[in-house]
């Protein structure tokens, strides 16, 4: 069977550009249905079974013709005034590019949209996007770009409805989170700063649900004191490329930074503490999120290194679930191992929920909530569960007959958990301070359009998870898996140096992982992209 032959839904380009996002909008449409995307001339032969949207980028029009099952519907754009798109040596920085794919994205929205139910191909399912055109990880990112830049709250409103074709409730939810994170911004000096991300791969054990590259310590805690070796040689040398520029936060995260032991996890602040300003930081954040990994000694030596913020993370008090998902710890040890860094005098805690676990409805969630009420964190972060295809909790719902229903099923719960999250917050007086949606997933999740949100009291809310979001400012990212973002100022683009994966090629290639970020002149310029290779 050829490239393509087994779609339902196919985009033929009068030529390539826009192309990924297009098929993004397109999978936004109709989840779990294969949709493929090629240029005039290359399509396959018989597309009268699929639904095929031929789309010709012209000088001053775009020209959108969808057909299936006998229907056929035309409609146009006009771009005129944006200059001659087609003859720019660069379209990628074609000064009115931005205008060009908003008018063609809406075009096809609006095409998808409104095609004939009846005349879908059989059995493709068409559900509207929330987010409308939106189709990337950050729909914080535009308005509050647009918000910094000047632009009044009611301007911004009505380009999230017009250009964007946005929900009302999504775009109110967008625009306030993005209000939010414009004012915690505004005034902190970002252009001449950077902040810092260290990366820990081991766990006390792999959850069902991670697709993340962690490690069990108890399989591979043979490994740490050479990987923190080979970590320390990459913080020092990051540190000479970071001289003279101010530091906004740190990070701690992984994996489970606090599987180490406390002597390890010693030595290695007091790595970071002798090769950075980390008491120049506006905050300081370690993962503390299994709280089976959580003692009264780690906990000292972090509040002695100066951490100012912690994650320590349920995901659900309920033990059934803890013991399904592979978490190993009961819902018990949440509780004392919050209140013993409470008692060691940490007065910033996040604590991590999941909606939408195996077997949980919407009254459990609230059975959660009333038991972090009694905690009463300084912020709650809530992710909807995505089965990703690196995850062991694919293979198990794949197992079973009813995936497909469940997965269903499970997408209208986690609906209802955030609407539950979003009254609980209310009444709690937390505030939505940052917000993304999740990538790469499998089946029908992330194609919903639910996202993940970090809700915070005044005062209490991470700039380092807003910062990485809106891509705002280099992030230096150190450690296996780690990838750094290094943010151009003056174009506005951001340039990834990654490092493998593997904890042993990180040991053994550590020259090379260092090399990656030195050369072109450091992490602040030139900097060559990494290869993500494992």
């Amino acid at each position: 069977m050829g490239a393509g032959e087994d779609s339902v839904i196919v985009l033929v380009l009068s030529e390539k550009d826009f192309d990924y996002e297009l098929q993004a909008l397109a999978n936004s449409f109709f989840p779990g249905s294969k949709c493929h995307i090629f240029v005039k001339g290359e399509e396959p032969g018989r597309t009268e079974d699929r639904l095929t949207a031929a789309i010709t980028l012209g000088k001053e029009e775009i020209v959108l013709a969808v057909s299936c099952g006998g229907a056929h519907r035309e409609s146009r754009a006009t771009v005129r005034g944006i200059g001659d798109w087609h003859s720019h040596a660069d379209k990628t920085a074609h000064p009115d590019r931005t205008r060009y794919k908003n008018e063609l994205k809406r075009l096809v929205f609006f095409g998808l949209k409104d095609f004939p139910e009846e005349n879908l191909p059989a059995g493709v399912v068409r559900q509207v996007p929330a987010w409308g055109t939106m189709t990337g990880v950050r729909p914080t990112k535009i308005p509050m770009g647009e918000l910094l830049r000047g632009k009044s709250y009611d301007e911004v409103e009505r380009e999230l409805n017009y250009w964007y074709c946005c929900e009302k409730d999504k775009a109110e939810l967008c625009l306030s989170i993005a209000a939010h994170e414009a004012d915690l911004l505004r005034d902190r000096e970002l252009e001449n700063a950077y902040s810092l991300y260290i990366g820990i791969p081991f766990c006390p054990t792999t959850c069902l649900y991670c697709s993340f590259p962690s490690y069990p310590y108890e399989q591979f805690g043979h490994l740490s004191g050479a990987y923190l070796d080979a970590l320390k040689k990459e913080i020092f040398a990051a540190a000479g490329q970071c001289g003279g520029r101010k530091l906004t936060s740190i990070y701690v995260g992984g994996g489970t930074p606090t599987a180490l032991s406390a002597v390890e996890l010693d030595g290695l602040l007091e790595c970071v503490a002798s090769c950075f300003p980390a008491a120049q930081a506006l905050e300081f954040t370690v993962e503390a999120g299994r709280p089976d990994s959580i003692t009264e000694e780690k906990l000292k030596a972090l509040k002695e290194h100066g951490v100012t913020r912690l994650s320590i993370n349920p995901q659900t008090m309920k033990q059934q679930t803890l013991d399904l998902i592979g978490r190993r710890h009961s819902a018990e040890q949440t509780v004392r191992a919050f209140w013993m860094a409470r008692k060691q005098g940490f007065d910033n805690i996040n604590m991590d929920l999941i909606a939408g676990l195996p077997g949980e409805d919407s009254r459990d969630f609230k059975e959660t909530l009333k038991k972090i009420t009694e905690l009463s964190p300084d912020s709650v972060t809530v992710h909807s569960l995505v089965v990703k295809r690196a995850s062991r909790l694919r293979e198990v719902l794949e197992e079973t007959a009813r995936y497909q229903k469940e997965e269903w099923e499970r997408k209208q719960q986690i609906e209802e958990m955030f609407e539950v999250m979003a009254d609980f917050a209310g009444q709690e007086k937390y505030q939505p301070y940052y917000m993304y949606r999740q990538k790469n997933a499998a089946g029908h999740f992330g194609s919903s359009g639910q996202e993940n949100i970090g809700y915070a009291r005044a005062g209490k809310e991470c700039l380092y998870n807003i910062l990485i979001m809106e891509e705002m400012q280099t992030i230096v990212a150190l450690g296996a898996g780690a990838s750094t973002k290094v943010y151009d100022q003056e174009k506005k683009i951001v340039r990834r140096v990654e490092n493998v994966k593997s904890i042993s090629d990180y040991i053994r290639r550590i020259d090379e992982m260092i090399e990656r970020k030195t050369a072109g002149g450091g992490f602040f310029k030139n900097s060559k992209k990494g290869s993500s290779e494992v």
